[in-house]
């Protein structure tokens, strides 16, 4: 039972416990759950702003709105005769039956932040559409160019967007937007937000972003402004917390497998003893290159930042190549570009979205693999591809396309009803409302080394089966397993 309708309701912005109860039993095991800890987002009149909306009905011209009682579990692997247990609890996205803003006085903006990632087109356009289309608001600002287009004196003004002027953008890969990292200036873009009597924020981007976001929603707050800002969860590497699955993940696992098809081709046809390389993205998780060597079932090696590289030795990833090339002429390695750090060690460098610069994890290791085959009298033929920003700037295929239209839809729906400091995401295939704080504190995320994913990529390549997760990425991140 993953939706649950909360016993009672309790006020908004309260982080309590509502209890609730539910056993299951079906001539087997019983499984209980005691109490559910529900995620309440802050809704805006709660801190003292006066609702100007009214009825949703006009908006949307039917009644199936979603009850502030509404909430999607967290937690659905229970274990039997564990004895009752605490879930976690996130209110259900979508349409409220009231407003708390005047479509009419309302004035959105949009921004796109970080690094680039199939579906944003998707998600502006959606967000346009939702806005302008069903709920009449008349201007929407595009921002140019991330957090700094709030403040960077000579970048390009803000773009105001129709349904017209996103019309076709969804079928083209990037942000029309354009973006970039770092420039975030509080002070200044709620300035920014006063002068263009902007009242919804949507900014799209990753868990950096987000703590940003938050900041926003309580200057807002502190400042006496009744404005709502509603973040989307943005990530090649799939790395942030809680959701499922992130918009245009799906998209770049895709794309990765053209690039492993490509380097297979490379290492049959590159004679002897062929081995193509690809690195993929993913700085402190591999979900990427996971799911893209369970997808493509070519790769024979698959290199994360969750499993430390042992180069030699009987658990070595260097003697299991050379087992593979004497198997079958040729292998396939994939890399992620965050894995070997316990190698060539952690860098102190960072870019100005404040992510540490890597060292350069494929070409070390083309390398090493042509030093290991030349000292063992072996010749080896190696390719190297690394397709990064290919897997990014595609448009979204049409499984993202719907998630995009989801997560647009749901931000929407939540900032007109009043809420703020939230994001939104798919929980259990779910739209949910979270908490940006959260969503930060659970990000960001790393695949479970000692997991059935990871094991899943052992059968693939049937590489040697080290299990030895790295230490968390910071402070309080979980190692969490997608499904």
């Amino acid at each position: 039972m993953i939706l649950a309708r909360c016993a009672r309701r309790v006020p908004y912005g309260a982080a309590a416990v509502v209890s609730t109860s539910c056993a299951l039993a079906d001539e087997g095991p019983t499984f209980s759950v005691e109490k559910v800890d529900l995620k309440r987002v802050t809704h805006l009149q709660t801190l003292g702003f006066r609702s100007k909306g009214g009825s949703n009905a006009k908006s949307f011209g039917y009644a199936k709105f979603i009850s502030d009682d509404d909430c999607v579990l967290g937690d659905v692997l229970l274990k039997a005769h564990a004895g009752p247990r605490e879930v976690t609890g996130y209110m259900r996205a979508g349409p409220r039956s009231e407003l708390h803003f005047d479509p009419k006085e309302t004035r959105a903006a949009i921004v796109t932040c970080g690094g680039l990632c199939p579906g944003l087109n998707s998600i502006v356009k959606n967000l346009v559409t939702i806005l302008e289309g069903h709920y009449g608001i008349q201007k929407i600002y595009g921002v140019s160019g991330g957090y700094r287009g709030f403040t960077s004196v000579g970048w390009d003004a803000p773009v105001e967007l129709s349904s017209d002027y996103c019309e076709r953008i969804h079928h083209d890969g990037g942000t029309v937007l354009g973006t970039s990292r770092g420039g975030f200036d509080a002070e200044k873009i709620v300035e920014w937000l006063k002068a263009k009597h902007v009242s919804q924020l949507f900014v799209v981007g990753g868990d950096g972003t987000h703590r940003g976001a938050y900041k926003l929603a309580e200057l807002c707050v502190a400042r006496g402004l009744n404005v709502s800002v509603a973040g989307i969860p943005k990530t090649i590497d799939n790395d942030i917390g809680i959701i499922d699955r992130s918009f245009g993940f799906m998209t770049a696992v895709s794309e990765a497998t053209r690039a492993i098809a490509a380097a297979r081709t490379e290492a049959e046809c590159n004679m002897p003893n062929g081995i193509g390389v690809v690195k993929l993205m993913g700085r402190s998780a591999g979900f990427l290159a996971a799911y893209a060597t369970l997808a493509s079932q070519d790769v024979d090696l698959c290199l994360v930042p969750e499993v430390p590289i042992v180069m030699e030795g009987p658990q070595g990833v260097l003697p299991h190549l050379e087992r593979v090339i004497d198997r079958k002429g040729h292998a396939v390695v994939v890399v992620a570009e965050g894995a070997g750090e316990e190698l060539l060690g952690a860098s102190a460098e960072v870019d100005a979205g404040g992510n540490k610069k890597l060292p350069a994890i494929g070409e070390w290791l083309v390398a090493e693999i042509k030093k290991h085959f030349k000292a063992s009298g072996k010749e080896a033929t190696l390719k190297y591809i690394d397709p990064s920003y290919m897997v990014r700037s595609v448009a979204a295929d049409a499984g993202d396309s719907y998630l995009c239209m989801l997560l647009a839809h749901a931000a929407a729906h939540g900032s007109m009803a009043g809420y703020t400091g939230f994001t939104v995401g798919l929980v259990n295939n779910r739209t949910v409302m979270i908490p940006i704080p959260e969503l930060a504190r659970t990000s960001p995320r790393s695949m479970n080394a000692t997991g059935r994913t990871w094991e899943r990529v052992l059968s693939i390549t049937s590489q040697p089966g080290i299990a030895l997760a790295r230490k968390k990425t910071k402070a309080g991140s979980p190692v969490d397993e997608a499904p």
